[in-house]
């Protein structure tokens, strides 16, 4: 761990699950530093659904993601999949607390490949998920709904304690309620959210396709210092626009359409099993997921 350097808290969970609207709701509080870009994706070797890079993690670049005052809470969900991102936390924070987003599976999973096969993420990774059950196969997209193998990982590490697990309907249903348990977990005040600022980026109906030249444009951004784009980002984000989501960089996607049965007859014959083992696990029921 480097000196002085505290990461308090890590928000897990899966694609889909609601994070994206926790997130923001947590850059609200005062008493909170949220990593900027909310997914660092540095600890886990698990950056995003497709790419996957063993390397150690750079924690000089690291700490650089934190930059306000509070508790420092890293937003990267796809390290909950990663099976070496425990075992890094554990080594540099032993006391870190978690939030885990879960969702119903099927659900999950089948919003997941469609918002994968819409921006064609699978494809520009040189993948093909068009045909779902084939995409099933890959461990990038099914790995995400198999919560009990992912929790077993992490609870051998730490205690049961360490975690608050959040069912996206609840997020949904009872905002206020979720929000107080989240500080209560986190040791913070209780803070009054305002809900109807919350963005969420992740919605369907705003998805957008990103264009070859918005590609190239992200890439070259990546290898371009902070120092020199938080002038000119930093205020946008303000206002609440990303130049990546423009009009000139994105294209509407082709919506990806499924047999919702075939699929749901897939995906439970696998995460039926790993339910049990979430519920034992957590200590949690989800036999509505059944």
């Amino acid at each position: 761990m480097r000196e002085g350097f505290q990461v308090h808290a890590f928000l897990l969970g899966a694609p889909k699950c609601g994070t994206t609207w926790l997130s923001n709701a947590l850059e609200q509080h005062p008493g909170l530093c949220v990593s900027d870009p909310k997914e660092p994706n540095e600890i886990a070797s698990h950056k995003g659904t497709m790419v996957r890079d063993d390397k150690d993690p750079n924690l000089s670049k690291y700490q650089k993601f934190f930059k306000g005052r509070g508790k420092k809470i890293d937003c990267s969900v796809h390290a909950f999949a990663c099976p070496k991102a425990p075992e890094r936390i554990k080594e540099n924070w032993p006391d870190a607390k978690f939030i885990i987003c879960v969702r119903e599976p099927v659900s999950r999973t089948i919003s997941h490949w469609k918002m994968i096969r819409e921006t064609e993420e699978d494809i520009n990774s040189g993948a093909d998920w068009s045909v779902f059950e084939k995409a099933w196969q890959d461990s990038r997209l099914r790995q995400d709904s198999l919560y009990g193998e992912c929790f077993q990982n992490w609870i051998s590490k730490f205690s049961r304690s360490s975690f608050l697990i959040i069912d996206a309907n609840n997020m949904r249903e009872d905002p206020v309620k979720c929000m107080k348990l989240v500080c209560q977990h986190l040791e913070i005040e209780s803070y009054e959210f305002d809900f109807e600022a919350i963005s969420n980026s992740n919605k369907a109906t705003d998805r957008k396709k990103p264009t070859n030249f918005s590609r190239r444009l992200m890439n070259i951004s990546s290898k371009v210092p902070n120092f020199l784009k938080l002038p000119i980002v930093f205020p946008l984000k303000l206002l609440g626009i990303n130049i990546y989501n423009s009009k000139a960089l994105t294209s509407n996607p082709q919506i990806a359409h499924i047999d919702f049965d075939i699929a749901k007859d897939v995906i439970s014959k696998v995460t039926t099993d790993d339910i049990r083992l979430f519920e034992s696990l957590s200590g949690n029921s989800y036999e509505h997921w059944r």
